[in-house]
């Protein structure tokens, strides 16, 4: 449905999107996601037509577009600012569009109300959009996006000032209005969450430039560099050195630490590496327990942070050089509470180790860590 081949856009001396190639199928959902000012919204812009591209070309249906206006694009989009018209009801808001298209007059009530009822808001057609709460106002601008029919739906961070919870029922409600019309749907956004919960495919950018697009599970999974495991998902990372390597497994010296980690990255004896490891994968227990897990490093925590349905520790590990893992214990009813200066082993398994190849990395920004937590 959607072709993006080469595509750059360069302001002044800064190339906000380099070389973008990418492409989504009909029907899918495809969020963009990436620290600002990573060119996310830039490339977005110039699949509406805002923006031209000064390089390489945006196919819509296998028509090439990168030169049609805006206005000649049959996208329907929805921004951060809804841009609701306050002084129109929600059915004249969701009919704007169809009379700017001149569809027929004996049409647009009909449709207005097919699209009110598909946003669950069919009760509430003739309020204003000061007298609807947050996510209704989500909802008919949904609807207003959507009610002329368009080959593609855009999405411009819509749901980043809603609060954590109204935010989180909004995200599975524009995937199931997306399912149920099947709709092609870009979405942007820095929060990755909302990333894996509502796409068939993520693409994640840094400088400009797709870092990896790929499936929920498998861009969680398996990241393709250290931007990505960091961006994606809590994840510690600390420097080691291969020492030896087989097609199953990579042994690592990290420190004082003899670890190892997934096999299969052709790295070679003495490569250095950075190694990653998620926050979920480390098991947290008393020094004197057996060993579960191939790897196992003594530690003592430094941080404890308790959010209802697990604990968050943050675990120095003198063994590493100093380094300080990130670890979720998904079950702090039943499970030992460790407290701050309290020593402790952690265990992971070899395959949840991934190492990849040193050298320089993106900074990340911590737009996407809320303050006070350890989570992302």
């Amino acid at each position: 449905m959607v072709e993006i081949a080469g595509v750059s856009r360069v302001f002044g001396t800064v190339a906000a999107v380099s070389n973008a190639t990418l492409h989504v199928d009909r029907g899918d959902f495809l969020t963009v996601v990436g620290p600002s000012g990573c060119g996310k919204t830039t490339l977005l812009r110039m699949i509406a037509g805002f923006d031209r591209p000064d390089a390489g070309e945006i196919r819509i249906g296998g028509v090439r577009m990168d030169r049609v206006p805006a206005w000649q694009r049959s996208i329907g989009m929805v921004f951060q600012k809804l841009a609701l018209f306050p002084h129109m009801t929600a059915a004249e808001n969701v009919a704007y569009p169809l009379k700017m298209r001149r569809f027929d007059p004996a049409r647009i009530p009909g449709l207005v109300d097919d699209y009110l009822a598909l946003v669950r808001l069919a009760e509430f057609k003739d309020r204003r959009p000061h007298e609807l709460s947050g996510g209704q106002q989500q909802r008919v601008a949904i609807a207003r996006a959507l009610v002329f029919g368009p080959d593609l739906l855009l999405l411009d961070e819509p749901l980043s000032a809603l609060d954590r919870k109204l935010r989180e029922d909004m995200q599975l409600e524009f995937r199931r209005i997306q399912q149920e019309l099947g709709v092609t749907t870009i979405n942007v956004t820095h929060d990755q969450r909302e990333a894996l919960v509502m796409s068939d495919r993520i693409v994640v950018m840094e400088g400009g430039v797709i870092q990896q697009a790929d499936d929920p599970v498998s861009l969680y999974r398996r990241p393709e560099n250290p931007f990505v495991a960091r961006f994606i998902g809590v994840t510690s990372m600390f420097p080691g050195r291969v020492t030896a390597e087989t097609p199953e497994a990579v042994t690592v010296t990290a420190g004082e630490a003899t670890l190892k980690a997934r096999g299969g990255a052709a790295l070679g004896a003495g490569a250095a590496v950075e190694c990653a490891i998620r926050a979920e994968q480390i098991a947290i227990g008393p020094r004197d327990g057996a060993p579960r897990f191939e790897n196992a490093v003594d530690g003592i925590v430094r941080q404890r942070i308790f959010e209802g349905e697990r604990m968050v520790y943050a675990v120095e590990v003198p063994g590493l050089g100093g380094a300080v893992l990130n670890v979720f214990d998904h079950d702090p009813v039943s499970h030992s509470v460790y407290d701050e200066a309290q020593p402790v082993r952690l265990e992971w398994a070899a395959r949840d180790l991934i190492a990849f190849p040193a050298g320089p990395a993106p900074a990340v920004t911590t737009e996407h860590k809320p303050t006070g937590s350890l989570t992302t």
